[in-house]
């Protein structure tokens, strides 16, 4: 028996005409995650109350645009792919955002939604995958992980931790092994902070370590060199 059929989970009735601020919508191929290298579609929220050292989209703090859910929707509809995937800036800092991945689940859009993991992710559609980055020490945001957020994971989910130095490596693999995270959801990832680890030492440490989790390079960075909107 499947615990979870999510083809009979019942339709909420959502109101299209809600707004998000959005910074940008965009096609491309997904650079991270198990999706890596799937063409998808993007839908880059404005603002995040953390401030991490190596954000990489700051220009998502402030700004932005107000667009409906039905707009939004209609803009997802315009790329050949179901692959859709929610970000920021933090997403989950406007409340609205539930509804919009209510309403590209009812579409039958395969919906990611990357979070901080320092807001609520239990209210996320279940139907949705998500990728939650756990911050690390080297982040300067390691007091803002609400743990309690990993028991809302489910299997098909993923964590991930951006590891800035070897202090930082030696901090996510006791997470890793302390909260039995590679057996709470799909995937751990661990990913370097282009420019402050060597990618060559974060693969070796974990080879050393037997470490079960999976290393990932950023392909949109190396293949676009960081461009906004790719």
């Amino acid at each position: 028996m499947n615990p979870l059929n999510v083809s009979k989970i019942p339709s909420i009735q959502i109101d299209s005409n809600l707004q998000l601020r959005i910074t940008e919508v965009f096609y491309s191929l997904q650079g991270e995650s198990i999706s890596a290298g799937l063409p998808t579609t993007f839908i880059r929220l404005t603002g995040c109350p953390l401030r991490c050292g190596y954000c990489d989209t700051s220009y998502a703090f402030r700004g932005g645009e107000m667009i409906s859910l039905d707009q939004l929707l209609g803009k997802a509809e315009s790329y050949n792919t179901k692959h859709v995937c929610i970000t920021g800036g933090e997403p989950l800092a406007q409340k609205n955002v539930h509804g919009l991945i209510s309403l590209l689940c009812d579409e039958g859009y395969s919906v990611s939604i990357e979070t901080s993991g320092a807001l609520d992710v239990s209210m996320i559609d279940k139907r949705a995958s998500i990728v939650m980055d756990i911050k690390t020490p080297g982040s300067g945001e390691v007091s803002r992980n609400l743990y309690k957020n990993i028991e809302h994971l489910q299997a098909k989910d993923q964590i991930k931790f951006v590891i800035c130095n070897r202090a930082d490596y030696l901090w996510a693999s006791e997470q890793v092994r302390e909260r039995n995270l590679s057996q709470q959801v799909d995937t751990v990832l661990f990913s370097a902070s282009i420019d402050e680890l060597p990618f060559r030492d974060l693969a070796d440490w974990i080879l050393q370590d037997q470490l079960h989790v999976r290393f990932q390079m950023q392909l949109h960075k190396l293949i676009w060199d960081d461009a906004p909107g790719r």
